[in-house]
């Protein structure tokens, strides 16, 4: 960011009470909190209440990495979504983008995690599953 009084760039801290809830199609059980979104990503956290197994659905054009700060999570995809990925705190997760796929948190205390998605165009499409 560029402070336009000084000419120069500036460091900006996005406070946790300052995260916005997108007005974009949510997924029940899953909270997402947008920092930063601009063309070509987007950034923020996603919180799942435990047990919670979202819908099936894309990302678009967006590549999709997820840092776990808790929890586990498990993200289920491919043909009839009979192949899975499981991460837990401190994992990474890579998505690729139009990957149909749904997520499930593990455990007792749900899953946190810190989202970024790179790409372009919308970021959520929920679709009824993937192909066979």
């Amino acid at each position: 960011m560029t402070d336009p009084a000084r000419g120069r760039k500036t460091v900006r801290v996005i406070r946790e009470g300052e995260r916005v809830v997108p007005d974009v199609a949510q997924t029940p059980g899953m909270i997402r909190e947008e920092a930063v979104s601009s063309e070509g990503r987007w950034i923020g956290v996603v919180k799942a209440v435990p047990g919670m197994v979202s819908n099936w659905h894309h990302h678009g054009a967006n590549d999709t990495y997820v840092y776990v700060i808790q929890g586990g999570l498990r993200i289920e995809y491919g043909p009839e979504g009979k192949e899975h990925a499981e991460a837990g705190p401190g994992d990474f997760l890579h998505i690729p983008r139009d990957t149909v796929h749904r997520e499930a948190s593990g455990g007792t205390e749900g899953a946190e995690s810190v989202v970024f998605r790179v790409g372009g165009g919308e970021v959520l499409f929920n679709v009824d599953g993937p192909e066979r």
